[in-house]
């Protein structure tokens, strides 16, 4: 590890911060370093809540390294590419099943892979300096599509996906897909008030609330509040939810334990 993933962990919230000079692209290495560090995060049971940010200045994530990918030549290439690929696929289905909600932090530009990893928090919060795009299609390649349009309309995947015209902030709040949108030097404030807010409850609620949400979010909807009954009958035997009720009934700060 090169430490270009960084892993602060503080009042329950840890906060990974994307370091690859100079816009965060996403190299194989990259890619292993980011899959270590949510292994990390997602094992850890002091950790209720995961913000995810960039150092960089200029950009969250520029997405693919180009430079990697105009290296793919050669009788290797295609196997070569095709286990880039495999690399990406494992870092989103790691964000996407993070046992903790997760909080994106866009103050920048967030391209192709960046934008789909956004995509893959659980809420994204930005300042104007957001945008996120999808310009595959410039380079030869194929983008995230699928996994924009778990959060945007159609017509509006396409348009990015085959103009490859990014999604200014205004839009992306507009649509829901950013949370908020607040001044750089205020968003990383804002963020960690988020997060603060999110870890205050049961880290057990939060845990089994993530796993609902995750399992029940494309079935129908009857079925999907099913699966949702079941966590709550789950839920509702731990020490957690039975402290949760008394604290609110002897109006006071809960004590959680995990249990």
């Amino acid at each position: 590890m090169s430490g270009q993933v960084r892993v602060e962990i503080a009042d329950r919230v840890a906060a990974v911060t994307l370091d690859r000079p100079p816009v965060n692209a996403l190299s194989s290495d990259f890619y292993q370093e980011i899959s270590a560090a949510l292994d990390r995060v997602g094992a850890d049971p002091q950790i209720s809540v995961m913000v995810l940010t960039s150092a960089s200045t200029r950009a969250f994530c520029a997405g693919a390294d180009m430079t990697e990918l105009a290296a793919l030549t050669g009788a290797d290439a295609e196997e070569a590419d095709v286990k880039r690929q495999e690399l990406a696929r494992r870092v989103f289905g790691q964000l996407l099943g993070l046992p903790q909600p997760c909080i994106a932090v866009v103050d920048g530009p967030a391209i192709g892979a960046g934008a789909v990893i956004a995509s893959c928090a659980d809420m994204r919060m930005g300042s104007p300096r957001a945008s996120f795009a999808l310009p595959e299609v410039a380079v030869g390649r194929c983008g995230g599509g699928r996994h924009m349009m778990r959060h945007l309309p159609q017509g509006i995947v396409r348009r990015m996906f085959f103009t490859a015209q990014p999604l200014t902030s205004q839009e992306a709040l507009r649509f829901g897909f950013l949370d908020s949108v607040h001044d750089s030097t205020e968003l990383a404030g804002a963020a960690m008030v988020r997060a603060r807010e999110i870890a205050a409850h049961s880290p057990l609620a939060l845990r089994l609330g993530k796993q609902a949400l995750n399992e029940s979010e494309w079935l129908p909807v009857q079925e999907g509040y099913a699966v949702e009954q079941q966590y709550t009958l789950r839920l509702a035997r731990t020490a957690d939810a039975r402290e949760a009720l008394a604290a609110r009934r002897e109006k006071r700060a809960p004590r959680f334990t995990g249990r």
